[in-house]
């Protein structure tokens, strides 16, 4: 491995036996990994004692940062107490206090929660709820699903089948029904040359056309990141796109769920949902942020007006081994009771728009930086070779998965990779975790600023940019 991060493109050695996870992965994304031993707020410390700044929280998943005491502390003493007790013949009291704390902070609407291990499990049960309460309820022909392209909705066969990435289709085609797509409402990279709003009024109109094509009766629900994540760089759909999603729906009897395993407490609300509050969903899904990576956690969020219903008809009986196991709820426990006496959904909307101001001004000083976007504290840089133009620069360069490399040499955990294969444009992720200052911001911010310049220089000297 290259004594400088970043500089040296040889694969590194693979082992005859065993190995790290990233051996499955491509080799392309994996190349000069950072062996990390060790964490602290929103620092990394790999074996040799480099600090990294944690600039997209892992997976935007580590919204506490490293080594939260109050955690770690309430998932140790529950162990002691109870270890693990199966939901579907007994209850505790872990599972009752985080579904109330949840339910409490998403408001009406969302009063029942559902727990799993994590987003991908957590949206496939969205929609075998709303199936299951579909065909309970007389609406046996409500089958079809619809979602958008780019979208990134999990990785079990069925959120594999809702996600937007053609590539699934060409490799599981025969194996799993996929969803109808509709584009995407892209803000920055819109066809033809018309405004983020035209874009925008062009997806519900698909929306709707696609309804009216399979036939309402048939259309079970449609699904969408309110921000997306690395999928769409962040998008957030121009105008009035949900508040006439929402009438869409309505009009035919569709489910609305909103995906919110990425943006859930980093909006500035706690969910994104409540930025368009005349558009709310039928259905939540949130993740991530919810375990705050000390543990593995999703939720599904419905009303208990459906949910009783159910109950009282076939009931919703889908369940899996860990699901609510009371070590997890302890842990999302202690990290909501954080999240509310910290402000940090405060926290999320100030440190967002310190970050958005410095991102936007490190864009103007820097000729590969073509966008940025987002909400709170979750945002992202798409990465141009020409601003006016907004041509990409050559898929071989791989620029997310290089500007990654790169920044290993600044100290910088980026979660950058090429997605759809450039086809939508090319970003990185800027998601840190919710606990970062104003003075953190700033120092990420100079750290990306010199990785870009040297993104450039090598550009430049390839003759790659003028």
């Amino acid at each position: 491995m290259s004594a400088r991060p970043g500089t040296d493109r040889t694969p590194d050695a693979r082992p005859a036996l065993g190995g790290h996870q990233d051996l499955f992965y491509t080799t392309s994304n994996t190349q000069h990994l950072p062996h990390i031993v060790r964490g602290e707020g929103i620092y990394l410390f790999d074996a040799v004692g480099t600090p990294y700044i944690d600039v997209a929280s892992g997976a935007v998943v580590n919204n506490l940062g490293q080594g939260n005491e109050r955690v770690l502390a309430a998932m140790a003493e529950q162990g002691r107490k109870l270890t693990f007790s199966y939901v579907r013949v007994s209850r505790h009291e872990p599972n009752r206090m985080v579904a109330d704390r949840v339910a409490a902070l998403a408001g009406p609407g969302y009063e029942r929660v559902h727990l799993s291990s994590g987003g991908s499990e957590a949206n496939e049960m969205a929609l075998k709820f709303l199936r299951q309460y579909a065909y309970a309820t007389g609406q046996r022909d409500r089958t079809r699903v619809i979602s958008c392209v780019p979208s990134y909705h999990g990785a079990t066969l069925l959120t594999m089948a809702i996600t937007g990435e053609p590539e699934y289709e060409a490799v599981y085609d025969g194996m799993i029904t996929f969803s109808e797509k509709i584009p995407a409402p892209l803000a920055y990279r819109t066809p033809d040359g018309i405004s983020a709003e035209e874009n925008a009024r062009r997806t519900v109109d698909a929306l709707e056309e696609t309804i009216l094509r399979l036939g309402p009766e048939k259309v079970l629900a449609f699904v969408i990141e309110p921000v997306g994540g690395v999928s769409t760089g962040a998008n957030v759909p121009a105008g009035r796109f949900f508040a006439d999603v929402r009438e869409v729906c309505d009009r035919y009897g569709v489910y609305l769920v909103f995906d919110e395993v990425m943006t859930a407490c980093r909006t500035g609300t706690f969910l994104a949902a409540h930025q368009w509050p005349e558009a709310r969903p039928d259905v939540v899904v949130l993740a991530k942020g919810l375990g705050a990576g000390y543990t593995p956690l999703g939720a599904m969020l419905a009303p208990a007006r459906m949910v009783d219903e159910l109950a009282g008809l076939t009931g919703f009986n889908l369940s899996h081994t860990y699901n609510a196991n009371p070590i997890t709820c302890a842990g999302a426990v202690a990290v909501l009771d954080e999240l509310v006496e910290r402000d940090l959904l405060g926290n999320a909307r100030r440190m967002g728009d310190h970050l958005r101001i410095r991102l936007e001004e490190l864009g103007k000083n820097s000729p590969l930086v073509g966008d940025v976007r987002g909400l709170g504290l979750l945002q992202a840089v798409e990465i141009v070779a020409d601003k006016e133009t907004k041509a990409t620069l050559p898929r071989e360069v791989r620029a997310p998965d290089r500007i990654r490399e790169l920044g290993l040499r600044h100290g910088l955990m980026l979660y950058a990779r090429q997605q759809n294969g450039g086809r939508y444009g090319e970003w990185f992720m800027v998601a840190p975790p919710l606990v970062i200052t104003e003075e953190e911001v700033d120092a990420m911010v100079d750290r990306i600023g010199r990785t870009l310049d040297d993104f450039t220089d090598e550009l430049t000297r390839d003759g790659l940019l003028g």
